[in-house]
């Protein structure tokens, strides 16, 4: 049942009780910390004690341009997105207010700047005799099922369905499954990744004599005063899951230019190259969302980096039908 919000009866609401009483009404602590902020500081920059019903909707928007105008553009959006939503909400009760104006528009997020490694390249640097077993594993297993790093190293041995090359990841965003009347489980809703034939071949040589715990944990067991979830050690060896940071440590260090510390390869590569990979050998939009369980066709484009040869491979289908031959 959703938080019943009093608002003040009787006078206008000022800047700061408007902002207020929107932001109590957030019950999504994600959604509440990231409002806060685009919300708290236009209040602040417009005045907290005057009535909301004093200001101008240009007001809103230079506030805006002032406070974010040079910021990137997924903040920019973020800020325009909270103040939007409180305006509107302030509207839908019946209190006067500024909108924001016409001309503060939402910027077309940019093209990802991550790179599409080719497929011989990723082949290549798996191959390579000086990359542990453990690395090789993460690194196809990424490739494959195009799944977030942090939900792959999240995944349990007993989760795995190495016959049906699957396994359940809790995915960015997951809701926590929910009992009657609202109460809570530990639990979340979880959704399949799949792999093929590379993190087929690999999996049980690194699990091998392993039969719980994470599937990719530290060569170190770590010291007696680090406290570990029990979900996150391996009751076989004492060894405690491999960490996001260390996971990105390890890539950088077999692919830094030069060894210079920082230049190498992101593991959020292997996603984009999957997926640029999957749509130049002809998979459909729908057919990417699937399988890297986007929700937004326009999510999945910003991945899709075509390499120059397979859009010249593409452009020959134009050309006269003799001149293919």
């Amino acid at each position: 049942m959703p938080a019943v919000v009093r608002l003040p009866a009787g006078k206008a609401l000022t800047v700061r009780a408007a902002a207020d009483v929107f932001l109590d009404s957030l019950d999504n602590a994600n959604t509440l910390r990231s409002y806060g902020i685009g919300v708290g500081k236009t209040a602040e920059h417009l005045g907290e004690a005057r009535p909301l019903a004093t200001v101008a909707d240009d007001e809103i928007g230079g506030a805006l341009e002032q406070l974010w105008g040079e910021a990137a553009v997924n903040t920019w959006n973020a800020r325009r997105a909270a103040v939007l939503s409180w305006l509107g909400w302030c509207a839908e009760r019946g209190y006067d207010g500024p909108k924001v104006p016409a001309w503060v528009k939402r910027m077309p997020p940019p093209d990802s700047e991550t790179p599409a490694r080719s497929k011989m390249a990723v082949d290549r640097l798996i191959a390579r005799r000086d990359v542990h077993l453990r690395e090789k594993t993460l690194w196809r297993m990424l490739y494959e099922t195009v799944a977030r790093s942090e939900e792959i190293l999240g995944v349990n041995i007993e989760e795995l369905d190495l016959a049906g090359r699957r396994a359940p990841v809790k995915a960015k965003g997951a809701k926590p499954r929910t009992r009657r009347r609202g109460v809570t489980r530990e639990d979340y809703v979880l959704e399949p990744v799949y792999w093929d034939a590379g993190t087929a071949r690999l999996l049980p040589r690194l699990i091998k004599g392993r039969t719980r715990g994470p599937v990719f944990v530290t060569h170190r067991k770590p010291g007696p005063s680090k406290a570990i979830a029990p979900r996150d050690v391996c009751p076989d060896t004492g060894l405690v899951r491999l960490s996001y940071g260390q996971a990105r440590a390890l890539l950088d260090a077999h692919t830094a230019i030069g060894g210079v510390p920082g230049t190498g390869w992101d593991l959020h590569e292997y996603r984009h190259s999957g997926l640029t990979h999957l749509g130049e050998a002809g998979a459909s939009l729908p057919m990417l969302m699937a399988k890297s369980r986007h929700k937004k066709p326009e999510n999945v484009r910003r991945y899709f980096h075509p390499s120059a040869e397979a859009i010249a491979e593409v452009t020959s289908l134009l050309a006269p039908g003799d001149a293919r031959r």
